[in-house]
């Protein structure tokens, strides 16, 4: 892991601002048809932990996505804040939310027998299907 390095975000608006330290630089990708549906296409994920400021959380709403998730999202403009697990305090982050021009490493996709034939990624990542995932434990990922 390198040094964790402070970075910032915030929705189109700018009702919302995040700022959180990040210092595995590595992006995960999920397929699976929650995800695709709520950003249009693959939600490209960086980990944040739970250490997440948030400037302008009265203008946060969270949907329940699933049985074990929600998703934030600004309740002016609509962008993508972040996706949390009912039973863990840490943040996913979209990574076009965040300002900083990070040297972001995609390493890992999920749900990628869920993936669309219409798009392919040409990195080499270790790739996961939806059962593998919750086989891991990580199934609540997604």
């Amino acid at each position: 892991m390198s040094k964790a390095e402070e970075c910032r975000g915030s929705c189109l608006c700018g009702a919302v601002s995040l700022t959180v330290n990040i210092s595995d630089h590595q992006v995960g990708v999920c397929h699976c048809s929650i995800c695709r549906r709520w950003g249009g296409g693959p939600f490209f994920a960086v980990e944040a932990g739970r250490q997440v400021q948030i400037e302008g959380e009265e203008n946060i709403t969270t949907y329940a996505s699933s049985d074990w998730a929600k998703r934030g999202f600004c309740r002016h403009c609509g962008t993508h804040l972040f996706y949390r697990l009912n039973d863990e305090d840490a943040y996913v982050l979209p990574v076009g939310l965040i300002d900083n021009g990070q040297p972001w490493d995609l390493a890992l996709e999920i749900f990628t027998d869920e993936k669309p034939d219409f798009y392919d990624f040409s990195n080499a990542t270790r790739q996961m299907t939806g059962r593998e995932v919750f086989e891991a434990g990580n199934g609540k990922s997604s």
